[in-house]
């Protein structure tokens, strides 16, 4: 992908990344391992995300 996207697609992309984080250790611990895996996880390969 070119090095020069506007800033709106930029945003998106961002909020892409945050989404497919793994859950927080933390999380984990509160919810005594209830909640493991961050089910909306996304294959950076595998799956286009379509941000225009």
């Amino acid at each position: 992908m070119a090095a020069r996207k506007h800033s709106g697609r930029k945003i998106r992309l961002l909020k892409k990344q945050r989404q497919t984080s793994p859950v927080p250790a933390w999380i984990i611990l509160k919810t005594k391992r209830a909640v493991r895996t961050n089910p909306k996880r996304r294959a950076w390969r595998q799956t286009d995300v379509e941000v225009g």
